[in-house]
């Protein structure tokens, strides 16, 4: 038998970052054949994908693509902030970003059944998916997507790989830009307080009206608090009546209009938003490895 040598062991590493001790059995039962051993690791890892499927992938990146006046925004999840920095990972967010830009699927189902193949993965984007949960170790997935495609120009800003937005707009590129990032930093729920949803008028009317009870005012000065606290409200969650972070002089609506610049409507992922992260207990989770490790002992 051919003798596993350290440099081997991490050769095969660094070509499917596989663990070590994974690494060296695949090269002890291909006997050192590193081509062999590849193809044990890559069957053997893919095995993970399935139980990987049901872990919370609360962390990821959003990425955006956009071709003329088409373009995409896409949130793909993963379970740590340390994969987000992974080559292959970003390499497919990106190449889903286009694919949803080229190929207009209807659903995160379409855009996993599309041909794309990488890292010896294929030969559709879900084969890929699947592939790299098994070489990576980490379950993974494509949340959720937008595809803009009309007669709007587009400007998109990225703040880092988790907060991203795209502008449908008329006019100058360079405010359209700025007002992308001020959703980012400010992040409005709406362009205009009548578009802000009904509901979270409501749930703002139901706490200004427990502070009023609470102030022991007369019903009529109390009905001006609460309708005042809306509308405070109001003003601070629409784009066009918030002071733009570059100049807090003025509002975004007065910006675009002294820009020539008319914005349609905008787009804004976070990371993780509405899902509900595991907080892990890191000692009681060492205490339990402990544990294990004496009783296989």
């Amino acid at each position: 038998m051919a003798a596993i040598t350290a440099s081997m062991v991490a050769e095969l590493r660094a070509k499917t970052d596989a663990p070590m001790m994974e690494c060296k059995k695949a090269l002890t039962e291909a006997e050192g054949d590193m081509v062999k051993a590849e193809e044990l690791l890559r069957v053997k890892l893919g095995s993970k994908a399935g139980k990987a499927a049901s872990r919370v992938t609360a962390e990821g990146v959003i990425t955006s693509y956009i071709s003329g006046n088409t373009g995409s925004l896409l949130e793909v999840n993963c379970e740590t902030d340390f994969v987000t920095k992974n080559d292959s990972f970003l390499a497919l967010a990106q190449a889903a970003a286009q694919l949803i830009v080229t190929n207009n699927p209807s659903s995160v189902d379409a855009l996993g059944a599309l041909p794309y193949s990488q890292d010896g993965f294929g030969p559709t984007l879900e084969d890929v998916r699947k592939g790299l949960i098994g070489k990576i170790g980490e379950n993974m997935s494509f949340r959720r997507f937008k595809r803009f495609d009309g007669s709007s120009q587009l400007a998109s800003y990225l703040h880092g790989t988790r907060i991203g937005v795209v502008v449908e707009f008329e006019g100058d590129v360079t405010a359209a830009k700025d007002v992308a990032m001020h959703v980012a930093a400010m992040k409005p729920v709406a362009l205009t307080s009548a578009d802000v949803p009904a509901e979270l008028i409501e749930r703002e009317r139901s706490v200004a009206t427990a502070k009023a009870a609470e102030s022991g005012k007369p019903a009529d000065i109390a009905e001006k608090m609460i309708e005042g606290s809306v509308q405070k409200y109001l003003k601070e969650v629409s784009l066009f009546n918030q002071p733009f972070v570059k100049n807090d002089k003025q509002t975004v609506e007065q910006m675009l209009k002294a820009a020539n610049a008319r914005v349609k409507a905008f787009t804004l992922y976070v990371v993780g938003e509405g899902i509900e992260k595991k907080v892990d207990d890191f000692a009681a989770e060492v205490a339990a490895q402990v544990a294990a490790a004496k009783q296989a002992a």
